[in-house]
């Protein structure tokens, strides 16, 4: 898949759709109501499931988006305002998001293939293993009763 995907499919969530269908061979609503019954029953499942609502979602922000632009083009006179280019670039950031989130989703249907399954099987099982941010984000709280030592802050003496 092109980093152009929205130029290479007119319709990527169909195009993605039927994918799945065929690899899981039950329609995406079937697979939808076994993964939230059975949620651990196929990790590979539910990542897709996952991925492809997201996908839907973001599908759904690019045609609001695409809406809202042409509506605004249609009231222009020849030359764009400001505000009708924000809505351009909403478009293309909607559109760069769908597109990715595809990218996930045929790369995820990809990875149940001979050949991929190890590399992908690898790449899945470290991103499953993360359940909380790399980095602490926040100062840890001490507790209520327990103060700092007096001497562990003293303010700085002039040096002559």
């Amino acid at each position: 898949m092109s980093d152009g995907m929205s130029e290479d499919f007119a319709d990527v969530v169909g195009v993605l759709t039927e994918r799945i269908e065929a690899r899981f061979d039950m329609k995406v609503a079937q697979l939808t109501t076994a993964v939230a019954a059975a949620p651990t029953a196929n990790p590979d499942a539910t990542d897709i499931v996952k991925w492809y609502d997201l996908l839907v979602e973001a599908q759904g922000l690019v045609e609001r988006a695409e809406e809202d632009l042409l509506a605004a083009l249609q009231t222009q006179p020849s030359e764009i305002d400001d505000p009708a280019m924000d809505l351009a670039h909403r478009v293309n950031s909607a559109v760069t998001t769908r597109d990715g989130r595809a990218m996930v989703v045929r790369w995820l249907l990809e990875a149940g293939t001979p050949g991929q399954k190890d590399l992908a099987a690898e790449r899945l099982a470290r991103l499953r293993s993360r359940t909380g941010p790399a980095v602490q984000t926040s100062a840890p709280q001490r507790p209520a009763a327990t103060t700092a030592p007096t001497s562990a802050w003293r303010p700085a003496r002039a040096t002559r």
